[in-house]
C-alpha cells in the first residue's frame, strides 16, 4: 500500500529529537512529526507529549519527491471544527459601552504614565529630571 497525502494511518514512535518525532508506519517506512504538529496547543518539550515506543494515529500531510513524509498527531484526531479558523476567545468578552471602554482605557493610560514619571524623573540625571 502507498502512502498519500490525506490518508490516516498507525505508527510506532521510533525516535524523538528537540524538532519533532520519528514515526515508523507500514512497510518499514518512516516520518516526521513535526513539534508544532504534536498538540493543538504550545509544545515546548516534547517529551511531555510522546516516548519512544508510544503508538500513534498520524495524518499525512506531504511526500515530498526525495521520499521524505511529514505527518500530523493533531490533525488525525476527529475534531470537526478544527481548521476552521474559529478560535475561543482568550478571556471573556466583556459587553461594555463605548464610553466605559474610553473611561478604562483613560484610566489605565494616566496610571501607565504616573508610572513613568514616577521612574524616570525620580532617578539622578535621568531624563525630565528638574
Amino acid at each position: 500500500m502507498s502512502i498519500e497525502v490525506g490518508s490516516k494511518l498507525q505508527g510506532k514512535v521510533t525516535g524523538i529529537t528537540n524538532f519533532g518525532a520519528f514515526v515508523e508506519l507500514e512497510e518499514g517506512t518512516t516520518g516526521l512529526v513535526h513539534i508544532s504538529e504534536v498538540a493543538d496547543n504550545y509544545v515546548k518539550d516534547i517529551n511531555e507529549h510522546l516516548t519512544v515506543g508510544d503508538s500513534v494515529t498520524v495524518k499525512v500531510i506531504n511526500v515530498e519527491k526525495d521520499g521524505k513524509i511529514g505527518l500530523s498527531i493533531k490533525k488525525a484526531k476527529d475534531n470537526p471544527d478544527q481548521g476552521q479558523g474559529r478560535r475561543k476567545p482568550s478571556r471573556p468578552v466583556r459587553s461594555e459601552n463605548f464610553e466605559a471602554k474610553i473611561d478604562r482605557f483613560l484610566k489605565d493610560s494616566e496610571d501607565r504614565l504616573a508610572t513613568l514619571r514616577k521612574h524616570t524623573e525620580s532617578k539622578r540625571g535621568g531624563r525630565g529630571a528638574r
